[in-house]
């Protein structure tokens, strides 16, 4: 496993994301993972060497957060894991049932902490922007939550780039803690980030650390495919557009010509880019884990990202709510 930093912290170059764990009857991921068959996944993730795990509050309906902590603890060195969790989406119904006002986000932290049954949590994310609740108050609850020694660093999910600059020298006026990722949606097809929010992180240091990087499972599978979580997600399928057809079939080319999977040229391509700490990847199957490994020592050429890279289409923004 290759290691990277995330602010002084040393992560895999490979995140495990854990929303592909959690009980299929609580919360809106009915495809996803009860406790028994997931735990094989986070074991095997750890004797790979992997240390970076991302889970949230909002996955299904917390227990999450359940599975992954009993996992760590049994599993895993707590010194040695980066533990990641989220807070903004709704949690409970009625009023202060989501958001990042102070209220929230104190009551949210404590929750995640006692699900999770850890002291603190190493980075604590806005998993939305909360254009609701002042700017100023959120940043300075989030900074009380690192001076209570209940996280250790704050990052943010995806929003517009404006919002972000907006929000880092917000905190920098004040004095306050300031957001050390940035956890958005980039993968083959879908670059908008490339515009704006990768080189305003690069310039200001801060680590981006993708969701979905194989595009849902899209650049993993011919394009027509169906899979039980392509028929459930009903987030997942706004994101797309079938203009993405040609530059599945590239990666299928390149990893034909390659010998290798589809998925580990699509992570290969993340790889690459220097502003890239550690994509969150998803883990349901042996061959997954086997092809994120994998794809840390798969180098594309030139004339392979040209290819990958000159199909693709201006997006509409996708995943920013």
């Amino acid at each position: 496993m290759r290691y990277t930093k995330l602010a002084g912290m040393d992560v895999s170059e490979i995140c495990l994301g854990m929303m592909s764990y959690g009980e299929p009857s609580r919360g809106g991921h009915p495809w996803s993972l009860p406790e028994e068959d997931s735990r094989p996944f986070i074991k095997a993730a750890l004797d790979a060497g992997i240390n970076f795990f991302d889970t949230a509050n909002v996955y299904s309906d917390g227990s999450s957060e359940e599975i992954t902590g009993r996992a760590l603890r049994e599993f895993g060195n707590r010194e040695e894991i980066v533990l990641a969790t989220k807070v903004n989406h709704r949690m409970h119904q009625g009023p202060n049932g989501a958001g990042l006002s102070r209220k929230a986000i104190f009551a949210e932290i404590d929750n995640s902490l006692r699900r999770l049954g850890t002291d603190y949590v190493d980075l604590y994310q806005i998993h939305r922007f909360d254009a609701s609740v002042p700017l100023e108050e959120t940043l300075e609850a989030l900074h009380d939550v690192v001076k209570s020694g209940k996280a250790r660093y704050i990052g943010a999910s995806s929003m517009y780039a404006w919002q972000f600059a907006k929000a880092l020298f917000t905190q920098r006026q004040n004095g306050w803690t300031k957001f050390v990722s940035m956890q958005n949606h980039y993968n083959l097809l879908y670059r908008e980030e490339e515009r704006e929010m990768l080189p305003l992180c690069a310039d200001q240091g801060i680590a981006v650390i993708p969701w979905s990087p194989l595009a849902r499972g899209r650049l993993t599978r011919d394009w027509d495919a169906v899979t039980a979580r392509a028929e459930t997600d009903e987030f997942g399928s706004t994101l797309y557009a079938d203009s993405d057809r040609v530059i599945v079939e590239r990666v299928a080319a390149v990893a034909a010509a390659r010998g290798v999977s589809r998925a580990q040229v699509a992570l290969a391509w993340l790889h690459r880019n220097p502003v890239v700490t550690a994509p969150i990847f998803g883990v349901t199957k042996p061959a997954q884990l086997d092809d994120a490994v994998a794809s840390l020592e798969v180098s594309l050429t030139d004339d392979e990202v040209r290819l990958l890279e000159e199909a693709y289409v201006p997006h509409r923004i996708a995943g920013h709510s």
